[in-house]
C-alpha cells in the first residue's frame, strides 16, 4: 500500500550502498551504516526548504502572538467572529499555519518507509514473514530494489561485532538465524553498540529541543500549549528513544542519530542567517535615518512656498503678465485714438499747418 513510499526510500539506500561499498566492499558494516546515514541527509537535503519554511512561520507565529491575544480577549463571548479576525490577522501577514507542521508531517512517512525496508532485510522481519517463506528462502528473495545477494550483505554485516539488522531485545531464535553469517551473535555485543546510539540519540533529541525553547519569545513560551509542548519535547520525546531504543534495529538507531545531528547543525545554520537578515534590516533603518536627519550644527532648512499666479501676476507689467497658454505675449489693450491711428498715439499738431515760431 505504501510502495510509493518504499520504493524511494530503497532506491536511495541502494544508490549509496553502491558508492560506499567501492571504497570499503560491499558486506562491510561501515558501508551500510554510511549508506543509511546518507540517505538520512539526502531526504532532509530534500525537505530543507520546507523546514526553513516551517522555521519562518514559528517566528512568525510568536511575533503574531499579542495580536492574537488581543482578539481573544476582545472576542472571547464570539467564537464565529473571532475565528474570522484570525483569519483575517493570518491573511494580511501572510501567514499559513499549515507550513508550521508540514516539514514533520513529512519525515513521518520517510520513517516508517525506512524502518519497514530495513526490517523486511532480516530473514524473520514482517516484510517477508507475510509471504509465509521459510528462513532460508526469506534469505533468497530480493527486497525492493535490493536483490537476494544484496539482501544476504545486509544480513552479514556488523558494526564491532553487532548486526546491524539486529536489537538488542531479538528473540533466540532470531539471533540463531545470524549463524550463516558470521556466526551468532551475543546480547551483550547488540546492547555495546546499541546502547551508546540510544544515548547519544537521546540526547541530541534533547538539545535540539533546548535549542529551539531558548528562541521562544517570552510571550509564545508563556502560551499553556507551548509550554506543554516545550516540556514533551525536552524530557517526554529523549525519554521515549531510550524506552524504545532496545526494540529498534541498530540501523534504526544509525538513522536516529544522524537525523538529530543533521536537526542540530541544521537549526544552528538557519536561525544564523536568519539573525543575520534581521540584523541587516536593522542596520538598513539606521542608516537611513541618519541620512535624513539634518547634520550636526547646519540650520535646518526652510521650504520657501511657490509664489501663486496671482502674486507674480501683480508685481509685472501689464502686457508680460497676460501671457497665452502657448507662450506667446497677448497683445496691449489699445485706446480709441490708437486703434484709428493704426496703434501709434496721435500727435497734437499732426493735421495742423505749420506755424512760424514766435521769436
Amino acid at each position: 500500500m505504501l510502495d510509493f513510499i518504499y520504493y524511494p526510500v530503497s532506491w536511495i539506500l541502494w544508490f549509496w550502498h553502491r558508492v560506499f561499498g567501492f571504497a570499503f566492499g560491499a558486506d562491510n558494516g561501515l558501508t551500510w551504516a554510511l549508506a543509511v546515514v546518507f540517505l538520512v541527509f539526502t531526504l532532509r537535503l530534500v525537505l530543507y526548504k520546507p523546514f526553513v519554511k516551517q522555521v519562518r512561520t514559528t517566528k512568525q507565529m510568536q511575533e503574531l502572538q499579542p495580536q492574537i491575544k488581543e482578539l481573544q480577549k476582545k472576542y472571547k463571548n464570539d467564537r464565529q467572529k473571532m475565528a474570522l479576525e484570525m483569519q483575517k490577522l493570518q491573511k494580511d501577514n501572510g501567514f499559513n499555519p499549515l507550513m508550521g507542521c508540514l516539514p514533520v508531517l513529512a519525515q513521518v512517512p520517510v520513517f516508517l518507509g525506512l524502518f519497514h525496508v530495513l526490517r523486511s532485510f532480516n530473514r524473520t522481519g514482517h516484510g517477508f514473514g507475510q509471504l509465509g517463506l521459510t528462513p532460508e528462502q526469506n534469505a533468497n528473495t530480493a527486497n525492493y530494489v535490493f536483490s537476494a545477494t544484496d539482501v544476504q550483505s545486509f544480513l552479514s554485516a556488523r558494526i564491532f561485532g553487532a548486526p546491524i539488522s539486529a536489537f538488542i531485545t531479538t528473540p533466540v531464535n532470531e539471533l540463531q538465524a545470524f549463524a550463516d553469517y558470521g556466526g551468532v551473535p551475543s546480547r551483550l555485543s547488540i546492547a555495546l553498540v546499541a546502547i551508546p546510539l540510544m544515548v547519544i540519540a537521546g540526547l541530541a533529541t534533547h538539545f535540539n529541543a533546548r535549542a529551539s525553547v531558548a528562541r521562544q519569545t517570552p510571550e509564545a513560551a508563556a502560551n499553556p500549549q507551548a509550554a506543554m509542548m516545550n516540556k514533551l519535547a525536552l524530557w517526554v520525546f529523549p525519554l521515549g528513544v531510550l524506552v524504545g531504543g532496545p526494540f529498534l534495529p541498530i540501523a534504526i538507531l544509525l538513522y536516529w542519530v544522524s537525523n538529530n545531528i543533521w536537526t542540530y547543525g541544521q537549526q544552528h545554520l538557519v536561525f544564523g542567517r536568519m539573525e543575520k537578515e534581521e540584523e541587516a534590516k536593522k542596520q538598513a533603518k539606521l542608516e537611513q535615518r541618519a541620512q535624513n536627519a539634518p547634520k550636526p550644527g547646519a540650520k535646518p532648512v526652510s521650504v520657501k512656498k511657490k509664489p501663486t499666479p496671482s502674486a507674480d501676476a501683480a508685481g509685472t507689467d501689464e502686457p508680460a503678465a497676460a501671457a497665452s497658454t502657448n507662450g506667446a505675449a497677448k497683445p496691449a489693450k489699445q485706446t480709441p485714438s490708437q486703434r484709428r491711428t493704426g496703434g501709434q498715439k496721435r500727435s497734437p499738431n499732426r493735421g495742423r499747418p505749420n506755424q512760424k515760431r514766435r521769436r
